[in-house]
């Protein structure tokens, strides 16, 4: 495997300066730390070498390993005991219209019960994320269970989509907006004349509407119509976001220069 992150998308190349984006491994990590739920994929010991799909809420180390606390009861540990390999699909959480046009991605590896050293470790971590498991994370078929990452596939939407390494996925940081990102949008799309200013001026785009889709410590994806006409454009802040007390100044700034 590259050691580098791989990745492609459609459309022919261009001669437009390259607007700066998060990279696929720090987009995988953050779209991990929103999401609480995933699909999670066992091999089926009933019907060997068939795929076996169970719903799984999970949580997640400083590594950004999938974090589970399952029932040996359970068909899909049952299935793990048997052979430890596995995925994990976790969608963008705020689906809107085409879900084939929403973020995703697929964690694979290895899944095997926390040693004992770190379980109460573990434990703190999955109980902060889900503190009504507490009423059954000591009953005597329970357990926490971990997951070494093998590989990771991101899709960002339509012809968005790469492989990620271990080691830059365990490496990356979750974006600063992450969790402040849907208030942000929810702001600024009540702000739609703002947004057209900022599309006219730093997108070069002329444009009926504007709505805001995506934001991040690099800059925002805008979602234009102009007649029966839709098409995306990014803009890029004038220098990266620390925190989201750093947003609003952010697009001051951009405004100031599309008035100035």
């Amino acid at each position: 495997m590259s050691k580098s992150t791989r990745q492609h998308s459609a459309g022919p190349p261009s001669d437009e300066p390259q607007i700066p984006e998060p990279t696929l491994a720090e987009r995988a990590r953050t779209l991990m730390h929103l999401g609480r739920i995933g699909s999670l994929s066992t091999l089926s010991l009933k019907q060997p070498g068939w795929p076996f799909g169970s719903v799984m809420p999970y949580g997640l180390d400083g590594q950004g390993r999938p974090l589970f606390l399952i029932s040996t009861m359970a068909m899909h540990t049952k299935n793990l005991l048997a052979d430890a390999r596995a995925s994990l699909l976790v969608m963008q959480p705020d689906i809107s219209g085409d879900p084939l046009g929403a973020s995703r991605v697929t964690v694979m590896g290895t899944v095997g019960r926390v040693p004992k050293p770190d379980q109460e470790e573990v434990r703190g971590i999955y109980l902060a994320r889900f503190d009504n498991a507490a009423y059954w994370a000591d009953f005597g078929d329970f357990g926490f269970y971990r997951m070494e990452v093998v590989d990771v596939y991101y899709v960002g939407g339509f012809g968005v989509m790469g492989w990620v390494t271990t080691g830059d996925y365990a490496q990356a940081a979750v974006d600063p907006l992450a969790d402040e990102a849907p208030g942000i949008i929810r702001k600024m799309n009540a702000a739609p004349e703002t947004l057209l200013v900022l599309a006219k001026a730093q997108g070069h785009a002329e444009a009926e509407e504007a709505r805001m889709t995506a934001v991040d410590r690099l800059g925002f994806h805008l979602r234009l119509k102009a007649g029966e006409r839709v098409q995306g454009c990014r803009i890029a802040f004038h220098r990266p976001l620390r925190e989201p007390r750093d947003v609003t100044a952010a697009f001051e700034d951009l405004l100031k220069s599309a008035r100035g």
